[in-house]
């Protein structure tokens, strides 16, 4: 079960460039339910997520770059990019604060997972976060992947 709330980001934390950092690389295979591939610096995963928010199934399973490739190339919509920055919080709690490549270049989301729903609510986030999306269809990046320029 994924747990987290997401939120838009009102300004960067300090010493930025001090956290780990992935480039991911994610590609929807179906949006209705949720059926993803995605690189992850030389890590390949095929992911399932149930409908949902705050709280969802997830189901994650490895892949072969080969496999990966493969995928990739039947995906619906666009392939989203960004780079994620991992930012540890009290409680063993992280942050993954994603900045988005094109065409979501001014998107900035941070993500927080939980070990329960009372853990979520309890969260006071910090000042730098801006609004709650979590319940916000949105800013799903399955929705994201269904971007249409026309």
């Amino acid at each position: 079960m994924e747990i987290e709330r997401k939120f838009l980001i009102r300004s960067l934390p300090e010493n930025l460039s001090e956290y780990q950092t992935l480039k991911i690389e994610q590609a929807y295979l179906c949006t209705d339910p949720v059926v993803r591939v995605r690189r992850q610096n030389n890590e390949y995963i095929l992911t399932y997520k149930s409908k949902g928010f705050l709280s969802r199934e997830e189901y994650n399973l490895p892949l072969t770059e080969d496999a990966y490739l493969h995928l990739r190339k039947k995906a619906d919509g666009i392939i989203l990019s960004k780079t994620r920055y991992l930012i540890p919080l009290a409680d063993g709690l992280k942050i993954e604060l994603d900045f988005f490549d094109f065409p979501y270049e001014t998107l900035q989301l941070a993500e927080v997972e939980f070990p329960t729903e009372e853990a979520a609510a309890a969260f006071t986030p910090p000042d730098w976060f801006g609004e709650d999306v979590t319940h916000s269809s949105r800013y799903q990046n399955s929705t994201l992947s269904l971007f249409d320029a026309t």
